[in-house]
């Protein structure tokens, strides 16, 4: 192995840092491996911790090093991407070591996939990701962009590679936020291989960016020999992504969201953004029309405010009023109210449900048209009643058959 220099550091310590080590990595030419371990569980595990040190540096061919880990809790897939990080910052190595795959790893997700919230989780701290799904979020996003400092990048992706492959998120959708292309291209070889859901794509602005971020993905499958569909969300944050929205969310089946983000958009047309939104009013509705258009999913930005939990409330009810099917957050505690309030609600349900039955007994009977009292009921309006009546049942917010129900 050849050494770029002569000490090699990852991760983080000290301070209010949890759930995490910081790993330095000394070249030697002699002594064997020397490792000097600070941890309070040191007594427990501390063998357990000394044998993977051992282990993965004789994985990259190194016999001779002085290792230093401060241990402040970290779960063994954290410490391997720590010591993995270090190698590489030492050496010039293209090795990959892998922990062993979660059980529940490989769940694929439908296109459609209820997608009211998305939670984000900054990429280079493990602390947060290892009991996040627990909030119930729809999607879990692993960040690599703007949560991660320039420097922490290349171990982040050490990091969130080994969380695909060691975290059980549930029935939580698998999502990471890449890297503006193009380095988030270089992103995806760490993603696709190890279980990703979603890929977020940032700062989108040309549907050719989509098209890149998909040919990437099937090379990385090809070559992997894998299956299954990644799916791709991008992120419009100016005001060349809006004038080009249309072309960036019809583009590719593999297109089954688009997000808007309102800080870089606002700060793009030199603006402030509001509460109100009346300066992003435009664009927000440009986003949905083009969503529609394809037939994918219209996300809205972060409400960023995580203490005001009644302008989170009223921010959701004019995003879902605007016909946007979910938004992000940065804070588990958003997550109830954004769920409650893109859920449909009981008026909407009864509603959904007599069209249905109209529906229903006008087939019955063969009649062509179908009415409702006085009014009359188009197909497109059937279908918004039986997503509401599909979605009430998902949520459990009616019995899956209610109708035969109705009917006795």
């Amino acid at each position: 192995m050849n050494f770029k220099k002569s000490i090699g550091t990852a991760g983080n310590s000290g301070g209010k840092t949890r759930s995490d080590c910081q790993v330095i990595v000394e070249s030697a030419d002699s002594g064997g491996i020397v490792i000097d371990l600070k941890s309070k569980v040191k007594v427990l595990y501390g063998k357990d911790i000394s044998r993977q040190i051992h282990e993965i540096l004789g994985f990259y061919g190194i016999v001779n090093a002085r290792v230093t880990l401060v241990d402040s809790g970290a779960l063994s897939w954290v410490i391997a991407a720590r010591i993995e990080s270090a190698v590489r910052d030492l050496s010039d190595t293209n090795l990959s070591w892998l922990m062993p795959v979660h059980t529940n790893m490989i769940k694929p997700t439908q296109a459609d996939k209820r997608r009211f919230s998305r939670l984000y989780l900054p990429g280079n701290s493990p602390s947060l990701m290892i009991n996040a799904f627990l909030h119930k979020p729809d999607g879990l996003i692993l960040d690599l962009e703007d949560s991660v400092a320039p420097e922490k990048k290349p171990e982040a992706r050490v990091l969130v590679r080994n969380a695909l492959r060691s975290l059980d998120f549930g029935t939580t959708e698998r999502m990471v936020r890449i890297n503006q292309l193009p380095a988030g291209l270089e992103d995806l070889d760490w993603l696709i291989p190890h279980g990703v859901n979603l890929v977020l794509l940032p700062k989108c602005e040309l549907a050719s960016q989509v098209l890149a971020v998909v040919e990437r993905i099937d090379q990385i499958q090809s070559r992997e020999n894998l299956n299954g569909n990644v799916w791709i969300m991008p992120i419009i944050e100016s005001a060349g992504g809006i004038a080009n929205a249309v072309e960036i969310a019809s583009v590719s089946n593999k297109v089954v969201a688009l997000a808007i983000g309102l800080e870089d958009f606002t700060a793009d047309l030199g603006v402030r953004r509001t509460a109100e939104g009346t300066e992003s009013l435009f664009a927000r509705s440009a986003l949905v029309i083009a969503a529609k258009a394809a037939g994918i999913q219209a996300i809205d930005s972060v409400f960023s405010d995580v203490d005001d939990m009644v302008g989170l409330r009223d921010n959701v009810i004019r995003s879902r009023a605007m016909g946007f099917d979910g938004m992000g957050c940065i804070h588990p505690r958003q997550i109830p109210v954004i769920h409650e309030n893109f859920a449909p609600d009981s008026e909407e349900i009864e509603k959904a449900k007599k069209i249905v039955v109209a529906f229903k007994e006008a087939q019955a009977n063969g009649l062509g048209v179908v009415s409702l009292g006085s009014k009359m009921i188009d197909p497109p309006v059937v279908k918004r009643a039986q997503r509401t009546i599909d979605l009430a049942i998902e949520l459990s917010m009616i019995e899956n058959n209610w109708y035969e129900n109705l009917s006795l």
